[in-house]
């Protein structure tokens, strides 16, 4: 019987933070419209989209008409990579009816991989870059992969998995010299990192609500003014063109309000959870022998810890730590339901087993230092019992 209800999966998913529920809720009931009509009720709408966009642009230093709202960050990917590969396809070759090159790295989300993986059967080019043991991008692989027909650098820029931050504004100098597009996807960075589009010479940029305490179902992607890009999804015409769909008026105020939050709270918040994550790393390395840490020990994110332990499967930690009510995850949510070792792990160097073994562990704005302490008493134990049954004996 749990005995416990202990929340340590916010890389999947964060609570909506009550300060950001009470702003929505007016959006639901009494001011409804639609932002494309022309009565008051739809201009009272149209301003509160046309405010979180202001919101939201200066928390990156973009401009308000830099941002297009989508439904999600796999919508986001998915049109900055497709969008720019056909606005741009001919870059080079005039002539040629499909084709030109683009370069991610092999620790993207399966958003990322998916999409490239289909531009590749149109007759795109797809480059991976390789990752070092910490899951690191040196960017002059970067620069020595960029080609004449190059289109697109599309790089995520803190793992979801791992939590290992890439040096992304130097990849974004090598970007603009090379006069190539860059792209970040900053879903779990977003709020967490400092960014400013700017300054790190970012062209597009992913980010979604539901990491940042802000509801499901709103996301953005910051394209800089002149980009070429083309919409993935036709209609009404909605954001700038670029994205057709009845505006999530309510979702997209929290977003503002959950990005405004992190604004102000954010630097006190990453600090706190830093101390607990170094706590929580540096207790299971000394408790558990067997035990290691993935990813880079300090370049990551404040809130990210994925472990591994010897001859022990990590789906089989999760189950147990549930059965405590400890909420954790072996790997990206998105791709839970899968048997395969993580991608992400694999491209490190690690053996199948050993990706196998893997446990992440993500704390966000409502872990207490008890959780952690609950998680180091109990995580031995279950560690060590599962040992005595491992199959990997």
């Amino acid at each position: 019987m749990k005995n416990k209800q202990i929340y340590l999966d916010y890389a999947a998913t964060t609570p909506l933070d009550p300060r950001v529920l009470r702003v929505m809720l007016p959006y639901f009931t009494e001011k409804f419209g639609n932002t494309m009509s022309f009565h008051s009720f739809g201009q009272e709408a149209k301003a509160a989209l046309e405010e979180s966009r202001q919101g939201i642009a200066d928390f990156i230093g973009a401009e308000p008409n830099e941002i297009i709202f989508t439904g999600s960050a796999t919508e986001s990917n998915n049109l900055a990579l497709k969008g720019v590969a056909f606005a741009n396809q001919n870059k080079e070759k005039p002539a040629s009816p499909a084709g030109g090159h683009i370069i991610i790295s092999p620790i993207e989300h399966d958003c990322v991989l998916e999409s490239a993986k289909w531009l590749a059967s149109g007759g795109f080019k797809i480059t991976q870059l390789p990752v070092d043991k910490y899951g690191l991008i040196n960017p002059l692989e970067v620069e020595k992969a960029i080609r004449p027909e190059t289109i697109l650098v599309s790089i995520i820029h803190a793992s979801n998995e791992i939590g290992t931050i890439q040096p992304i504004k130097e990849i974004g100098e090598i970007c603009k010299v090379k006069g190539v597009l860059f792209h970040i996807d900053a879903s779990q960075s977003f709020g967490k990192v400092p960014i400013n589009v700017k300054a790190m010479n970012i062209d597009l940029l992913t980010a979604s609500s539901h990491k940042i305490y802000g509801p499901k179902g709103a996301a953005l992607l910051f394209v800089r003014k002149r980009v070429k890009i083309l919409p993935i999804l036709h209609g009404g015409g909605h954001e700038s063109g670029l994205r057709s769909s009845t505006i999530n008026v309510p979702a997209i105020v929290g977003f503002a309000k959950a990005a405004e939050i992190y604004k102000k709270e954010g630097k006190k918040e990453a600090q706190n959870l830093t101390r607990l994550r170094n706590k929580l790393i540096a207790g299971v390395l000394k408790k558990i022998p067997g035990s290691y840490l993935n990813g880079h020990p300090k370049i990551r994110l404040s809130n990210n810890v994925n472990l591994r332990f010897d001859k022990v499967e990590g789906e089989s930690i999760v189950i147990q730590l549930d059965l405590l009510g400890v909420a954790a995850a072996t790997g990206s949510a998105c791709s839970s339901a899968k048997l395969e070792p993580s991608h992400v792990l694999l491209a490190l160097g690690l053996k199948p087993e050993e990706a196998h073994g893997s446990l992440r562990l993500s704390l966000g704005r409502f872990t207490k230092e008890s959780d952690i302490n609950f998680v180091l008493k109990v995580l031995p134990e279950i560690i060590k019992n599962l040992r005595k049954i491992s199959p990997f004996k």
